[in-house]
């Protein structure tokens, strides 16, 4: 039988071969399928490394994992019998026949249960993986509905054209996506945002691979494009990092659309792809532009205060008082026991406190009780409702805080548009049960991947806030160590001091 395969397929075989050899000196072996799967994550712009990480999929923790193990028992004698069984699944999941490399991994899990439930450990879920692939499905062309009128052919100088737009806008996108990444990198360090560009030059490189050989490079003719010599003044002012990543956000999302446009004529599928790459591009943006404004809005807010009245041993309305004296610029409310009216009765007492001691004022869970008694937030867990649907309760000048317990929850937070972050539990707190305590290990990889605002929480005390500090920490959020105590100004001054002297 012959295979249309993909030259990410053919590089995968031979890195197979390679691993199998690498796994056993000295012996000939047929690859195994963890050195099939290995194979195919070694390209990180590949399809199913791309697919992972979208996926969630830690995967150079999983290939660190696969490496280490002994070869797996099915051995793959006749990469053809492989191909059979992908080229199956892609008419079954995509309705058409090419093999590329997504489709060739989903057949090797698919192949080897040991290998699967191995992989399941690392979050690897076939049957999402499925979906996935499912969604790429091309509708057969006789089922495509004509708009009324002739069909016209397009002419071979029309089609040359087409190809040059393409080659443009996707050298476009590409470029925008560097100048992108280079802003989260080097300008923001943030570990998620740069993931997340990374994440999509792979996409975008795996899209265009869909497309004709020698199709883009055939076509250009910089020297007689007519758009060289038109611009605009504005074109190169720029006054801060900031700006340029903003302009080239735009700029990514354009180029997008009129390479999915112009990308329906070599077929649905590639503009399939363009379109879920321009949907992501929005998503970043978000993130960007949220954060950069989170970062304006807090940007010397270390000490959050949460406080419940009842935990108060001297008033409300003191103890917020006493903390904003102290050096503390965000309270938190948090009223797990009161009726709705009593809570927005509260919220609104609160309000008024919170402004005469010039201190941000936050409540807890409710964003409708947040709207109603004017705050200037909400603090989401993760068990409530999503950052978006906060959002259009309370508009889009919100704070919006979300509870995050592990590294993937911080990704989703902040590309969900959070301002900030709680992180945490990290130590036994009495104001709130946890099961289990993400601990100070989370609060070094959490602060290492993001610059969003982040506040660690639970149970910080006077005498542990060293270690806090000493793991990243910037910003902290404390509750009975102000509530509590006799003098919350002075309490608070001593974490500020400590915050920032350590």
């Amino acid at each position: 039988m012959d295979y249309n395969i993909s030259p990410g397929v053919e590089r995968a075989y031979q890195n197979a071969l390679a691993w199998a050899s690498r796994r056993s000196p000295g012996a000939v072996r047929s690859p195994d399928s963890s050195d099939w799967l290995l194979g195919l994550l070694e390209e990180d712009e590949g399809r199913p490394y791309a697919l992972l990480q979208r996926l969630s999929v830690n995967v150079p923790k999983l290939c660190h994992f696969l490496e280490s193990e002994l070869p797996f028992e099915v051995a793959i004698q006749n990469p053809s019998e492989l191909y059979t069984q992908a080229r199956g699944y892609s008419l079954q999941l995509r309705g058409e026949p090419t093999l590329t490399t997504d489709i060739v991994m989903f057949a090797v899990l698919v192949s080897d249960d040991t290998l699967a439930e191995q992989c399941a450990n690392y979050g690897v879920d076939l049957a999402r993986i499925e979906r996935e692939l499912r969604s790429e499905m091309i509708v057969a062309p006789e089922s495509i509905q004509q708009p009324p009128g002739e069909f016209v052919v397009p002419q071979p100088t029309e089609l040359a054209g087409a190809a040059r737009v393409l080659d443009t806008n996707l050298n476009r996108a590409r470029e925008s996506l560097r100048v992108i990444d280079d802003y989260t990198r080097f300008v923001l360090n943030d570990a998620t945002l740069t993931e997340k560009c990374k994440s999509l030059r792979h996409q975008l490189a795996e899209a265009t691979q869909r497309l004709p050989h020698g199709l883009l490079i055939t076509s250009r003719d910089a020297a007689s494009d007519v758009g060289t010599t038109i611009g605009t003044r504005s074109e190169y002012i720029r006054r801060t990092p900031h700006q340029v990543a903003e302009v080239n956000c735009k700029r990514l999302q354009e180029s997008l659309r009129s390479a999915e446009e112009y990308g329906k004529l070599e077929g649905p599928e590639f503009a399939r792809d363009i379109e879920r790459i321009r949907y992501e591009a929005y998503i970043l943006e978000r993130a960007i532009l949220i954060g950069a404004k989170s970062r304006e809005r807090l940007p010397n807010d270390c000490l959050y205060v949460l406080l419940t009245g009842s935990q108060c041993v001297s008033g409300l309305d003191w103890t917020i008082a006493e903390a904003a004296a102290g050096g503390a610029t965000i309270v938190q409310l948090r009223e797990k026991t009161l009726s709705d009216r009593e809570l927005l009765d509260r919220a609104k007492q609160v309000r008024k406190w919170t402004r005469k001691a010039n201190v941000t004022f936050i409540v807890n869970d409710r964003p409708d009780i947040a709207r109603l008694a004017d705050a200037d937030g909400v603090h989401l867990g993760q068990d409530d409702m999503a950052v978006q649907d906060a959002r259009r309760i309370l508009g889009p000048d919100a704070i919006i805080g979300v509870s995050t317990h592990n590294v993937q929850q911080v990704r989703q937070a902040v590309l969900d548009g959070a301002n900030y972050l709680g992180i945490g539990p990290t130590f036994p707190s009495k104001t709130k049960a946890f099961a289990e305590f993400a601990g100070l290990d989370f609060i070094r990889r959490a602060v290492a991947e993001t610059s969003l605002p982040a506040f660690a929480l639970g149970g910080i005390t006077l005498e542990n806030v060293r270690e806090v500090i000493a793991a990243g920490a910037t910003r902290i959020a404390v509750s009975s160590a102000i509530a509590e105590a006799a003098e919350p100004q002075i309490v608070a001054r001593q974490f500020r001091e400590r915050l920032h002297r350590e």
